[in-house]
């Protein structure tokens, strides 16, 4: 698809991003979209290679390759580079509920299974997609479409992620009355106070709840379904209910002094600053102007916490991360088109070197102790190193402390980014849904139906923890088993 010749006329060519220091200013998008005319030339790199592995969300070794949705990759990029833009949208929009999110905040698993990236740098699959949905936007393509017919069966939705949401949109294109309760004052679930506005500005999503509720679906916020909303009663009042909860419970660091005051779970630290920029209040913000702030974990959510504490203008911020540093270019054992793994300076880290002058990021080491003032203020932590070792009789590979290494740290704050583990076990009961053994929503392999009469669930319920465009595929999925239940038969 694109020009047969593109990949060897056009360099690969990014979204100009603006200055780091200019940028840790504001919460604000900080990526120009390019002209047309090279947009065009970006969608040409797309090299017609015979077999697409950008789009096919297979398993290799155990991580994926390509996109989960299996988005229709080489098809929109040919129609971008010949200037078929509403086919090129509707194209998209056949597999993804939401490129207007998957285009800001994916990890772009397309672009690492790109044939084009093997001997040269991947296309641009994510900022041209992110180019055909604004595109949309612009020329009035994205406006309501309800449906013309109502099936009268009713279906909840508990939970406004991104499954949550591509399980509404689906389920209320085929014609059924669909209701999602959020318990947030605004939807969107961790893309809403997850993610940073810098990454994603809230009004994107709301220009998307006012579209889905044009169309005819009914969002219900401050609704904690298991506590101020009964189960029994959704179970009551409707055909179907899908649990798609997220996966909510952090993951803790076990160490003395834990519970020092200045530690907090990162999505804690998240929410208060993204509702801080949203409204201004300071009610509990936390702020780390004038702060020592250690991050503990290394993933996508860690480097947002580095990005946050920089623009609240922190005294410094270090990350810690327990694995050794990745390898800076693809190794021989992690061959193509397996997922890269490689050393990834992401924004984040980007602004701290230039404001601190080092990488915030110390490798192979762990927490050993929070060290606390008198007060119970914390005010230092201990850290350990760490270096792998293989287990003989299992032949994993761990991360052992290496003795008489520990050292310390001065910390106003530790934000915990560690990851998730499972459902809430409150919601589990009110519906009475099994859990498997690593307490996410059990269900039989390739179905989305719970233990519980008439309740579904995906998403990171249902999943663990995992990717935007992961949710947004077991949403449509779920949708559609819930789908072929209610009528017997589905077309989704």
């Amino acid at each position: 698809m694109g020009k047969s010749t593109g990949f060897m006329e056009y360099e690969r060519k990014d979204n100009a991003a603006e200055g780091v220091l200019e940028r840790i200013k504001n919460f604000n998008e900080f990526h120009t979209p390019m002209s047309d005319k090279d947009r065009r030339e970006q969608a040409a790199r797309c090299m017609d290679c015979g077999v697409p592995f950008c789009q096919s969300g297979m398993m290799i070794h155990g991580m994926v390759s390509g996109c989960p949705l299996n988005n229709l990759v080489p098809e929109w990029n040919d129609l971008l580079y010949r200037g078929n833009m509403d086919k090129a949208l509707q194209m998209l929009r056949q597999t993804n509920n939401f490129p207007e999110f998957t285009s800001r905040v994916c990890p772009a698993l397309c672009e690492a299974a790109c044939t084009c990236g093997l001997n040269d740098t991947a296309v641009t699959c994510k900022a041209n997609e992110n180019a055909i949905v604004e595109f949309g936007y612009a020329n009035g393509l994205m406006e309501a479409n309800p449906p013309k017919l109502r099936t009268g069966k009713k279906v909840a939705i508990v939970g406004s992620g991104p499954a949550g949401l591509a399980a509404a949109d689906q389920l209320n294109k085929r014609g059924h009355d669909v209701t999602v309760y959020e318990r947030n004052d605004r939807i969107g679930g961790l893309l809403m106070y997850g993610i940073p506005n810098m990454k994603l500005e809230k009004w994107v999503i709301e220009r998307k709840q006012k579209v889905m509720e044009e169309e005819g679906i009914t969002f219900v916020v401050n609704a904690d379904v298991g506590r101020n909303v009964k189960a029994e009663e959704l179970l009551k009042q409707y055909d179907s209910v899908i649990l798609c909860c997220g996966a909510s419970n952090p993951r803790d660091i076990k160490a003395p002094g834990r519970e020092s005051q200045g530690i907090y779970f990162a999505v804690d630290f998240l929410t208060r600053s993204t509702k801080h920029v949203l409204t201004g209040k300071n009610d509990g913000w936390i702020d780390t102007k004038g702060k020592n702030v250690v991050v503990i974990g290394g993933g996508d959510t860690g480097n947002d916490c580095v990005g946050t504490a920089v623009r609240q203008g922190a005294k410094s911020v270090v990350q810690i991360e327990m694995m050794p540093k990745l390898p800076d270019e693809r190794a021989e054992n992690n061959p193509w088109p397996e997922w890269l793994r490689v050393c990834k300076t992401d924004y984040g880290q980007e602004e701290a070197i230039a404001v601190y002058g080092k990488d915030p990021r110390i490798y192979q080491a762990t927490v050993k102790e929070f060290i606390a003032d008198k007060k119970g203020v914390l005010k230092k932590v201990k850290l350990v190193k760490l270096e792998p070792k293989k287990d003989e009789k299992t032949g994993r590979i761990n991360m052992a402390e290496i003795s008489d290494s520990e050292f310390e740290l001065p910390a106003d704050y530790v934000l915990i980014a560690a990851g998730f583990l499972g459902a809430q076990d409150y919601i589990a009961k009110a519906f009475r849904v099994k859990l498997n053994e690593r307490t996410n929503v059990e269900t039989e392999e390739g179905s989305y139906k719970t233990s519980a009469d008439k309740v579904f669930t995906a998403g990171d319920m249902h999943r663990g923890q995992s990717l935007v465009v992961w949710g947004i595929r077991e949403g449509r999925q779920a949708a559609r088993e819930v789908d072929e239940k209610l009528m017997g038969y589905t077309n989704l």
